[in-house]
C-alpha cells in the first residue's frame, strides 16, 4: 500500500503562485511515477503533470506547460507541483497519484493505483 497526502492548496489571486506537496509513505517510491491531476466542479479528472521518481523525467499537460513545474525530493519521499501564473481556470481539487508499474509516463487516470485525498485550489479573478 502507498499512502499519499497532499497539502498546500488555498485561495490565490489570478497571476499568483502556489506550491502543492504530496507526501508519500508505505513503500519506497523508487521506480514509481507520481502524477498530478485536477478536477473542477462538474468536470472529469484531468491530467496535469507527472514525474518518474528515479529518472526525474517529466510530462506536462498543454495547459500546465511553461507555468507548472513538477519535482520530487528523493530523500523525503515528497513530490511537489509548483504552479505559477495561475488563472481562474486552474480552480479545482488537485490530486497526487502513484503509478506503481510505470512502463512510461502516462496521462491516463486508470493507470494510477493510489490516490491522495485532494487539496482545493481556488484562483480568484
Amino acid at each position: 500500500q502507498v499512502q499519499l497526502v497532499e497539502s498546500g492548496g488555498g485561495l490565490v489571486q489570478a497571476g499568483g503562485s502556489l506550491r502543492l506537496s504530496c507526501a508519500a509513505s508505505g513503500r519506497t517510491f523508487s521506480g514509481y511515477t507520481m502524477g498530478w491531476f485536477r478536477q473542477a466542479p462538474g468536470k472529469g479528472r484531468e491530467f496535469v503533470a507527472a514525474i518518474h521518481w528515479s529518472t526525474g523525467r517529466t510530462l506536462y499537460a498543454v495547459s500546465a506547460e511553461g507555468r507548472f513545474t513538477v519535482s520530487r525530493d528523493y530523500a523525503t519521499n515528497t513530490g511537489y507541483l509548483q504552479m505559477n501564473s495561475l488563472t481562474p481556470e486552474d480552480t479545482a481539487v488537485y490530486y497526487c497519484a502513484a503509478d506503481t508499474t510505470p512502463l512510461t509516463l502516462t496521462t491516463m487516470v486508470h493507470e494510477y493505483d493510489f490516490w491522495g485525498q485532494g487539496t482545493q485550489v481556488t484562483v480568484s479573478s
